[in-house]
């Protein structure tokens, strides 16, 4: 375990520290973004393998005023026993710019108890916005990237059988207006918070497009002079886009995940001299099945029982002193010296930065 984090970032070190980027891989134009969209639907045709009515009713419900609105009239107090039909979430991200009539990707998901969505096919299905608006509309046959068999109470699953997707399900039935820019400005918006990098972005539009075309308004976001003739007006954009840019140098950081042990740091990370002892606790239970035979001929029954032992090792933690680390070669090396696996990096590492032996910002998701 201690050589994966090694070996992963090491790899990274093999690549140059500073690489220029495209102003359109840096930041995005403010007001151009997707809209998420919602629906509830449902998809039939399904083997056996929908919703059991008795513990999802919503299902049934759902079903009759369907059948309702396509003028099928159920008698009162029907019971519907239904199997190839599951309730559904429909969502999808409706990209900008998108006119009625175009197409969009949904994903499909069980809400109820259904074993699998293969080979169902969806029902026309509404999708609203946040506003309540209906923005697309979506039906088709659901695609599902997992496979599953079951036999004599063994069943094999192999990936998700709750999700799939309809590739191009969903037609646009009202467009969302994107406006690029208001008046003669356009705005940039970089995706990290950096002053060094957005000042950079602005020397370099200043210098290939014209001085004065760029200004700074605060660390995350630039304002542009463009034409105001629309067609002029992307042709500017796209030349904006495509400059070259090398980002300044962020500000170190390590990201420990608590859930996964995961420990990611970028290169910016430095160590202080520091002593470190660590040492490993680990409790072992197990458990033997004692099997108690009666004599022959008593009357008595064969008694099971268990005998459980739990043992306790305690390792001797040495008090390890680790170097001053330059660069994020260092710091990984001397972290593996320590002999700890992702997990105990996390505590090492929360206490050197408590130490104020870690120069690096510690985030912890």
């Amino acid at each position: 375990m201690k050589r994966i984090l090694s070996f992963l970032l090491l790899a990274l070190l093999a690549s140059p520290a500073v690489q220029a980027e495209r102003i359109k891989d840096l930041a995005s134009i403010s007001g151009v973004r997707n809209n998420q969209l919602v629906g509830y639907g449902l998809v039939v045709g399904l083997d056996g393998s929908g919703d059991q009515t008795t513990q999802t009713p919503f299902t049934v419900q759902s079903v009759i005023n369907m059948l309702g609105n396509m003028g099928v009239t159920l008698p009162p107090g029907q019971n519907l026993q239904l199997k190839n039909v599951a309730a559904v979430m429909v969502t999808a991200s409706l990209p900008p710019f998108a006119r009625p009539g175009q197409g969009m990707d949904v994903t499909v998901s069980s809400m109820g108890n259904a074993k699998s969505l293969r080979g169902g096919t969806l029902v026309m299905t509404p999708l609203k916005g946040a506003d309540g608006q209906i923005y697309g509309i979506a039906q088709g046959n659901v695609v599902v990237g997992g496979a599953g068999a079951s036999a004599g109470g063994s069943s094999v699953t192999i990936n998700h059988l709750s999700v799939g997707r309809i590739a191009g399900g969903a037609t646009v039935e009202r467009a969302v207006p994107s406006a690029v820019g208001e008046g003669d400005f356009v705005h940039l918006e970089t995706h990290t918070t950096d002053f060094g990098t957005t000042q950079r972005m602005v020397d370099a539009i200043n210098a290939n497009v014209g001085q004065g075309t760029a200004v700074a308004v605060d660390a995350r976001r630039i304002q542009l002079r463009a034409p105001t003739d629309p067609s002029q007006r992307v042709a500017f954009m796209s030349r904006v886009e495509n400059l070259d840019v090398t980002p300044a140098q962020q500000a170190a950081k390590v990201i420990v995940n608590s859930r996964t042990g995961s420990v990611v740091m970028n290169q910016a990370v430095t160590l202080d001299t520091c002593a470190v002892a660590h040492g490993n606790l680990s409790v072992t239970v197990s458990s033997d099945p004692v099997i108690s035979q009666p004599a022959p001929l008593s009357g008595g029954q064969t008694a099971v029982a268990e005998r459980n032992q739990i043992d306790i090792k305690q390792e001797g933690g040495a008090l390890m002193n680790v170097k001053k680390g330059a660069n994020l070669a260092e710091v990984v090396k001397a972290l593996n010296a320590l002999g700890a696996n992702p997990q105990d990096l996390i505590i090492i590492l929360q206490a050197m930065k408590a130490a104020g032996a870690l120069r690096a910002e510690l985030e912890v998701i």
